[in-house]
Formats: C-alpha cells, structure tokens, sequence
C-alpha cells in the first residue's frame, strides 16, 4: 500500500507533536532539579537558553543562547541534555567559557560533542551516584566507585592528554589494551569503560567482551592455592592474636577483607549456630556464611569474638569517614608486613574450592560469596566441571559393577 502526501504530512506532524512534548519533559526535568536553563528549538535545530555570563562583562548575568547545531530529533535532544548538564557543572565550578561554546565549537563535525574528558567524567561520576538502579547505599556506592571506576577513568584522561587522543571508540580500547590480558584489572577496566561508553552514546567495538576477558576463567585455573595444612601452619606465624582472629575468620568463612570488620559475631559464640551474616553496607550487601570447615571455628578460637568484639583490630568502619576499600586495604597491607606466603583473597578461593570438594551446589555457594551464580561458575570453572565430571565417573562405574553384579547371578 502506497503512503499519500496527506499520509505523509500526518506521520511528520505526530513525529513533531512526540518530539515537542519530549522537549517540554525535558525542560519540566531540568526546573525541578533547579537548572535555570532550558533546551529551545529554533527551527530545525536546537539551543541553549538561559542566565549565563555575559560576553563583555564576565561579571554580569544576562540570558542568551548557545547555538548547539544539534538536529531536532531523539538522538539530538539526548545530546543536547548531556551538554545542558557540563554547562551546568562547569557554571557551578566558575570554569564556564564561552570560547568553548562557540558556534564554530558546537557545530563541529565530531558526532561527539563532550569532548573535555575531565568534564565528562565528572558528569558520569554524577550520573554514577545519581543512578537508582545501582546500590541506594552511599557507602556502597563511594566503595565501588573509588576501586571499580575511578582507576580506570583516571588512565583515560592521563592517556588522552600523554598521546593528544579525543574521547572516542579508539581511546578506550587503547585504554584496555593497556592492561595484562587474563588480569582482573583488564576485566575491572572493561567493565567501567563499558559504562562510561553507555553513558557518552559511544559505540563499542562488538568483541569488546573479548577483548576485556575476565580473570576468573584463567587466572583461578592456573592460581595455586594454598592447602589446608599450609592455612593452618600459616597462622601460626601471626604475632598479633588480633589479627588472627582476623586471618581466622576469612580463612574459615571465605570473607572479603574488610567484611571481616562488617558482620554480626554474636552467632561464634559456643551456644550458638555459627552462621556469620554479613551486613548490608558491604560490597554485595547482606548475606549468611557458613563455616568451610566448621571446626575451624574452634581451631582459630573465633568464638572469643562472640564473646568480645574488641578482640579485633581497632580499625575505623565509620564509612562516612572511610571506605570499605581503604579498610579491605588495611588486611592487606597486614597480610604483607607480617610477609605471610598466602594473600586474603587466596583464604577466600580456598574456602570456595572446599564448597565445590564437599558438594555443596553452586547456587548456594554463589550467595554466600556475595556474588552471582554466573561469576561463581566463571571463576572456579575448572573445579566444578571436575567435580561434575567426576560425580558422572562415579555413578557410570557404580551403574557398571552394579551390572556385573547382576550378571554373576
């Protein structure tokens, strides 16, 4: 069926109607919050308009309009609020200049207008903390931020300015490449730069998954993890009664190092069950942990803590002054002073391996790790098909001799 002129007129004027209500939206969005800018549409393209200093006396407010040059459609309406927002972020650090938002400036040919890195980060970091899909909890957020994000924006912005590199596709794989394949650094940075790319509309190359490969598949396949002899020899060479109780319980629950310093230590006590809950102001939040092995407990004498929680290193867990990385930092740097041969998340791969050898199953063990199921299989891939494998040997021989036996008679 062909379309007629009328038809043709009718579909553009729904289209403009759609469009000219997405921009009210936008505008009411933008008062709500308090921004005194607005996105305007003059003819087919769209402005900037609002209080903003003046060109011949900086020192004085005036409106005027920032000529964009962006289209009147989604994608440029989508630009347009990303670019209303670094106004609005450079005008609140006084670092507005109107030579960056010149005509010549905005209408350049580059189809990505956040050019300014550091601007661009700093915008991301507020859409970071503004997100209500991540994590409502501050802590939480400041946490993942600091240690999962910050680091790797950080090396965008120093390799931009050492190789004179724009804010694009080619500067974030280079980025990348710049960490050891199989690292968990590499997998850390793809998956921070992968959000920022979301974030600026930026396209990523199809195989970027590839290119960022995880460190749980390699790297725990070929780590070498200590025994259960050599946890508990290692122990003994902890001066500090302290800090082993410390080196007890990730050993013993499989703990992150600072949720050591953020769980309910009443269960250690000797009448009661001994299931650790993790609080929810940690990495992953609340989650119960049981003891891998139970005899552990007694053998590193953690129920002391049930009775006395000051039995623990005097550490600051105020997260409003401190980070859960800065205190997961703190046993680290611990770990290397007394120059233990076994490092803290080494304890909590072990404990992870003695899961999968008891056949405890994945799902479970997944959530008293306080990650997901599919990090988990990743991560210990190679001792779970073995397990696996060697759980079907098993029944495939016993149905064997099971056979013979039937046969014999």
């Amino acid at each position: 069926m062909s379309l007629t002129l009328f038809d043709v007129k009718v579909a553009v004027s729904i289209k403009t109607i759609n469009l000219n209500n997405h921009l009210i939206n936008i505008n009411d969005s933008l008062a709500s919050k308090g921004s005194k800018l607005r996105i305007e549409q003059r003819g087919c393209k769209l402005n900037i308009r609002g209080p903003l200093p003046c060109k011949t006396f900086p020192g004085e407010v005036k409106t005027q309009r920032i000529s964009l040059g962006l289209p009147t459609n989604a994608e440029g309406l989508k630009q347009a609020t990303k670019l209303l927002e670094l106004i609005n972020l450079q005008l609140e650090h006084k670092q507005f200049n109107w030579q960056n938002w010149s005509e010549k400036a905005t209408q350049s040919s580059n189809p990505k207008p956040i050019t300014a890195i550091e601007e661009a980060v700093d915008l991301f970091k507020i859409n970071f903390f503004e997100d209500t899909t991540r994590s409502k909890l501050k802590a939480s957020k400041l946490s993942n931020w600091t240690s999962a994000y910050k680091p790797y924006l950080r090396r965008v912005i120093e390799k931009a300015k050492n190789e004179n590199l724009n804010l694009n596709k080619s500067l974030l794989v280079k980025v990348l490449l710049s960490y050891s394949e199989n690292s968990r650094s590499r997998q850390q940075c793809g998956t921070a730069l992968k959000a920022f790319a979301k974030y600026l509309s930026i396209d990523l190359p199809e195989d970027w998954k590839k290119i960022a490969c995880g460190y749980g598949l390699h790297l725990a396949k070929y780590r070498q993890l200590p025994s259960d002899n050599l946890i508990i020899e290692t122990s003994k060479l902890i001066p500090n009664p302290k800090w082993k109780l410390v080196y007890g319980l990730i050993a013993a629950y499989g703990l992150r190092n600072h949720e050591a310093f953020f769980c309910d230590l009443s269960c250690l006590k000797k009448d009661k069950d001994r299931i650790l809950r993790v609080f929810h102001n940690t990495k992953t939040g609340e989650h119960q942990v049981w003891p891998f092995h139970p005899s552990w407990v007694d053998l590193f004498e953690l129920d002391k803590l049930g009775e006395d929680i000051s039995l623990l290193p005097n550490i600051c867990n105020d997260l409003s002054k401190t980070t859960l990385q800065q205190v997961g930092r703190r046993v680290s740097e611990q770990f290397r002073r007394y120059k233990l041969p076994i490092t803290p998340y080494n304890l909590r791969h072990a404990w992870a391996i003695r899961t999968i050898h008891v056949g405890l199953p994945d799902t479970v063990s997944a959530r008293m790790m306080g990650h997901s199921v599919s990090i988990h299989t990743r991560t210990y891939h190679h001792w779970i098909t073995r397990r696996d494998q060697q759980k079907a040997v098993d029944q495939a021989l016993s149905k064997n001799s099971f056979d013979k036996e039937k046969q014999k008679r």
